[in-house]
């Protein structure tokens, strides 16, 4: 029995050691027939911090051209928005991608190829206009070519990649890089460099459509404070709309928040990645333009309020120190909602400049600004009128003028 376990333990082995890793076929691709598609995770240095990235990998199958975009998270919008800068970038649509089976494009795996397309991946499919074909589970060389580009992108980029003050500036070197390396790499089966087959193939790619609007919508309720809570943060919607339910558009760099049909607002979106804090709060002081015509008090302490405009700053110092100051400063706040800020804001300035802050002061030179009449000149007396002895201000005199009176 021993004797038979050992021969079968070394038959084993043997088999492990060659058919049992298994054969593979080598693969060629057409002009513009494929492309393939990866994720993977690597760092780099964002504002002086450490920061792990989410690195979207696109390979043309046939010129071996490579793109890669970083992203905080690999969630559908991200997905979408690496579809939009990759095509513009690569020049064109293959026929055909090639993707594993990650979440955000299988909903379910089923027998052989057979998948559960998610929703929103296919109707980005059908808007570009390419199939897409999925790989068997656990079976990365079906889309080897890519697969190679992330272990080579490693020693190619993120070992020099120097560091950043934003993600955005990181994908702008990346896409510089990626270009400039397709002019470095010789093809390998076809003479010339990547770039010189990649020039070829561009006119086999299908043109490329408009960026396909690539967000995931939520249904949220407005708080009694004007604010909407996305992913522990927290951002301002303008007032009529509190307590109500409104649709939240999530893109990859910003959110949009639409109710009745429109737009309401837009905010750049916020992504923490420390789990620990309470969130940040993205105020817009206009928002709360409404409610402050009803509660002009609360212009003093506000929170939205402290990012108003230098200009608008200076003049509520000055009004808060008149009687019916923050009544005022609340009127001329609401000009912006039926004027261009920047002219209002010109206005004020204007005002403050000539030592009459007043809201009636400022409402002529605006209506004068938005008119295009110029100021009027300075009225300069003529000498004759100009007094040789100023009056005092002196009320004693109606007492002398009361004494008179009585006197008679």
């Amino acid at each position: 029995m021993a004797a038979f376990a050992r021969l079968w333990h070394e038959q084993r082995l043997v088999a492990q050691q060659t058919t049992g890793r298994g054969t593979f076929v080598p693969l060629t691709f057409g002009p513009g027939e494929a492309f393939q598609f990866d994720w993977s995770e690597d760092w780099a240095v964002l504002a002086g911090v450490r920061t792990k990235l989410q690195v979207a990998h696109f390979k043309l199958s046939h010129s071996r051209a490579f793109y890669l975009r970083a992203y905080p998270l690999q969630t559908h919008e991200m997905l979408f928005d690496a579809h939009n800068h990759a095509f513009a970038v690569l020049g064109g649509v293959p026929r055909r991608g090639i993707y594993d089976n990650m979440r955000t494009a299988v909903d379910r795996v089923r027998r052989g190829k057979e998948r559960d397309i998610n929703a929103r991946f296919a109707a980005m499919v059908s808007h570009f206009l390419f199939e897409a074909e999925f790989c068997n589970p656990a079976s990365g060389w079906e889309k080897g070519q890519v697969e190679k580009n992330v272990r080579d992108a490693r020693h190619r980029l993120w070992q020099v990649v120097p560091p950043f003050p934003s993600l955005l500036e990181l994908n702008a070197w990346l896409h510089e890089r990626c270009v400039a390396l397709w002019h470095e790499i010789e093809h390998g089966k076809l003479p010339g460099t990547v770039a010189d087959v990649w020039t070829a193939e561009r006119a086999a790619l299908m043109p490329v459509p408009r960026p396909f609007d690539g967000f995931v919508e939520h249904t949220k309720r407005v708080s009694p404070t004007c604010l909407l809570h996305f992913e522990r943060n927290r951002y301002s919607v303008p007032a009529p709309y509190a307590n109500r339910p409104v649709s939240l558009r999530v893109y990859a760099d910003r959110l949009v928040i639409a109710a009745e049909g429109q737009i309401v607002c837009e905010h750049q979106r916020l992504i923490e990645r420390n789990h620990h804090g309470a969130g940040q709060t993205v105020y817009d002081w206009r928002h709360y333009l409404a409610v402050l015509q009803r509660k002009p008090g609360a212009l003093r302490n506000g929170a939205p309020f402290l990012e108003l405009p230098p200009a608008f700053k200076r003049l509520q110092a000055t009004l808060l120190k008149q009687p019916g100051g923050d009544r005022e400063m609340v009127e001329v706040l609401a000009l912006v909602l039926h004027h261009d800020e920047q002219a209002v804001l010109a206005a004020v300035e204007l005002a403050l400049e000539s030592g009459a802050a007043s809201k009636i002061h400022i409402l002529n030179v605006l209506h004068r600004l938005l008119d295009g009449k110029p100021a009027p000149a300075p009225v300069t007396s003529p000498q004759a009128l100009k007094l040789a002895v100023e009056p005092q201000a002196n009320v004693l005199r109606y007492d002398q003028l009361r004494e008179v009176r009585y006197a008679s």
